[in-house]
């Protein structure tokens, strides 16, 4: 009687255990939504191409409606009342545009561009190039008269309306009269807005250049005087001492020059000399032994270099300090000359101090010697071609 009593307790263990289960999985599957419930990743591409093809369609068929809707109104009439003009029946007219009847017609000088009326391009590039061109002559007369006082400021409206007949440009369109008319009137309005203006005595409207446009038509001599002028205490002293430099180095130069060029006369007298002195006593009392200064000078010297007296008076000098040279007045032809003799006796030879010179050079710069024997020998030369 004990045993069935255990595996009755048993098999309840075993339900409870079961039922407890089964409460669980229910539980969990009311928690967790099934998976059918979401779309795959191929039907979510599909339903995003659906809705992107489905408002392009939208918008278009919108976009077909508004043109259509807006292009079938017509325009309201220009003396049509403000508050009505607003209305979903018509379209407003336009700025620059008259309407009547529902058609659009843009004033002169414009031009129909969809809904609106635009300046005409031709007619403005045209007023603007005749408005620079009036611009350039008010301001080069004023400026005419700001550097040099002669010139004009103010200009009489009158006056500039008849000078645009005389520009090329208005040549081209003269035909028209209306778009002649049109194109002058715009390029006044454009004067009297970037010019200055005024009212004369008269009544009438003159223009005028500004005051800071007309420094940039200055010619470049005026803007040199003027900043001359205004840096004068600057510039002058500058100036000054610039030409104060150039004149002393002028003068440095030209004086190294000079002394350069007297020496090298100076040696070619004494060679002169020298050799007339040799040959006179050789030829026995043949020849003469002295030779005219001027005649010398005459020789030697270029014609530019007869033009300034101090370069023979440097040679003039160096010669008065060389004991070797006599230095007397003498009757020559009927005519009191100056004349020039080489001592002979007891007299050392320039020439051969000239050569031991030569000579030193030669060891010190090989090159240097070469030229220097080069103008000795030129130097020899030309004593012989003088015959005095």
């Amino acid at each position: 009687m004990s045993s069935p009593t255990p595996k009755k307790r048993s098999k309840s263990k075993h339900n409870s255990y079961s039922s407890s289960s089964a409460s669980q999985s229910s539980l969990s599957a009311i928690i967790e939504p099934p998976q059918s419930l979401f779309p795959s990743k191929g039907e979510f591409l599909r339903l995003i191409a659906v809705l992107a093809i489905a408002s392009a369609v939208a918008l278009s068929c919108n976009f077909v409606a508004t043109f259509f809707s807006s292009t079938s109104k017509p325009f309201c009439d220009t003396n049509l009342d403000p508050i009505d003009s607003f209305s979903d029946a018509c379209e407003p007219c336009p700025s620059n545009g008259e309407c009547y009847e529902g058609k659009l017609e843009c004033i002169y000088g414009y031009r129909r561009h969809g809904k609106l009326c635009i300046e005409d391009r031709d007619i403005n590039e045209t007023a603007k190039k005749l408005f620079e061109w009036v611009e350039a002559g008010l301001c080069e007369a004023y400026a005419q008269l700001m550097c040099y006082g002669t010139g004009t400021i103010w200009v009489r409206e009158n006056d500039v309306w008849n000078d645009l007949d005389e520009h090329k440009l208005m040549q081209n369109v003269r035909s028209d009269h209306t778009t002649y008319v049109y194109t002058k009137r715009r390029a006044m309005e454009t004067i009297a807005k970037l010019l200055e203006t005024r009212i004369n005595l008269h009544g009438l409207q003159e223009f005028k250049c500004p005051d800071a446009q007309a420094e940039y038509y200055k010619p470049v001599t005026c803007r040199i005087r003027e900043l001359v002028s205004k840096h004068a205490l600057i510039i002058v002293p500058v100036f000054a001492a610039l030409i104060g430099c150039a004149v002393l180095f002028w003068k440095v130069r030209q004086r190294r020059y000079l002394s350069a060029r007297a020496e090298e006369l100076y040696n070619q007298v004494c060679d002169m000399l020298e050799e007339n002195a040799l040959r006179s006593k050789s030829m026995d009392g043949g020849g003469e032994s002295w030779v005219v200064a001027s005649w010398l000078r005459d020789h030697l010297l270029l014609p530019r270099e007869r033009k300034d007296p101090q370069l023979w008076k440097k040679v003039e000098e160096l010669v008065q300090d060389d004991s070797r040279v006599d230095r007397y007045p003498k009757l020559v032809k009927g005519e009191s000359k100056v004349v020039w003799e080489w001592q002979v006796e007891g007299s050392l030879s320039s020439a051969g101090r000239r050569k031991r010179e030569e000579r030193v050079e030669v060891k010190s710069d090989e090159g240097i010697s070469t030229s220097l024997n080069q103008s000795g020998q030129t130097l020899k030369a030309e004593p012989k071609a003088l015959i005095f």
